[in-house]
């Protein structure tokens, strides 16, 4: 590959080889660690499982969450003009603005939690192009938005939970799913921003047209993304790419998100081992995709607003278990006798 962000599908092939391996050695000595502290072993359940994935992928048995970061791209969709979305092109900018002036839910939760915040919008001013009459993007389009998305994740990073603002995409992700899992679009395709029963069959309908005009070219999962998916989609399976690459754990927010994570886990499933579900999105068949990536939901709230926000109130909860992992004491610093599994 040549030096620089890559340029074509050959280049994000290349990239994707030879990723660095989990730190089995910091899990196991996680996993000693929790057997120690003062607490019944395996009573924090999930808490400990958490601990030890931070160990896994951070690589040290002390993991710290220093830096963590929500990470939100937003991208606009030509689909919309099939009239898929009870929402018109331009909130995305407005979503945009509103993340920057602090009034969206995902700026309260990151206080909440002490999260950063960033958000890249990529070229809102022009959408991608209608996927039922032409691919969504070009190659050079699609691999430059996966590059964008790779250079936006911070290397002092130490946790990124990742999110979308697009209007539209939804039913990109929905398409994307059909494409690599088949089934009818109807069985995808939800009702996202909350469009009409008109609506919806113009969303199951927009996703017919693209299989149908796409259907001899998604063979291949780079194609799935261009052909189907949209700037913001490229984006985060870049930064999935580039936190594997640099040692940080993913917490992966609902049904958008995880349209990334299914392309990325399509071509390779380790290319997602570093990923952690944040939750089960109410929106779509969330709950499959989930299944078909084996990754098991670490919330269920009944959420589907996009946004990073699941993934975000995950983050809270992944704060919690480092706390326990790194603050409580073992049975021998706090001269506990008679420590048992029971």
């Amino acid at each position: 590959m040549p030096p620089g962000p890559p340029r074509s599908f050959p280049d994000l092939l290349y990239l994707l080889r030879d990723l660095p391996p989990p730190a089995e050695a910091s899990a196991a000595a996680a996993r000693a660690r929790q057997a120690e502290l003062t607490k019944p072993q395996g009573s924090l359940g999930r808490l400990e499982e958490i601990a030890e994935f931070l160990a896994r992928w951070q690589g040290r048995e002390m993991p710290a969450l220093e830096h963590p970061l929500v990470l939100i791209f937003a991208g606009n969709h030509g689909v919309v003009a099939q009239g898929v979305s009870a929402y018109p092109p331009s909130v995305t900018q407005a979503m945009v603005d509103n993340f920057a002036s602090g009034g969206a839910a995902i700026n309260q939760i990151c206080k909440a939690f002490a999260l950063d915040l960033k958000v890249v919008p990529l070229d809102l001013a022009t959408a991608t192009e209608d996927f039922t009459r032409a691919p969504a993007m070009s190659e050079a389009e699609a691999t430059a938005h996966f590059a964008r998305g790779m250079a936006a994740v911070p290397a002092n990073a130490d946790l990124v939970a990742i999110g979308e603002m697009g209007i539209g995409n939804t039913t990109s992700a929905a398409a994307i799913y059909a494409a690599l899992y088949g089934g009818l679009p109807a069985y995808w395709a939800g009702r996202g921003t909350g469009v009409d029963d008109a609506g919806l069959a113009r969303k199951i309908a927009a996703i017919d047209a693209a299989l149908a005009a796409h259907g001899a070219h998604l063979s291949q999962p780079l194609e799935v993304l261009r052909r189907l998916g949209g700037r913001e989609i490229a984006a985060m399976a870049g930064a999935i790419v580039a936190a594997r690459r640099a040692g940080i754990p993913i917490l992966l927010d609902g049904y958008v998100a995880c349209a990334a994570a299914a392309v990325l886990h399509a071509q390779d499933p380790e290319l997602i081992a570093h990923c952690l579900a944040g939750h089960q999105s109410a929106d779509g068949a969330h709950a499959n995709v989930l299944a078909r990536l084996g990754k098991r939901p670490l919330l269920d709230l009944g959420m589907r607003l996009g946004e990073a926000s699941g993934a975000a109130m995950a983050a809270g909860l992944v704060k919690a278990a480092l706390a326990c992992h790194t603050g409580m004491a073992t049975f021998a610093e706090a001269q506990v006798a008679g420590k048992s599994g029971s």
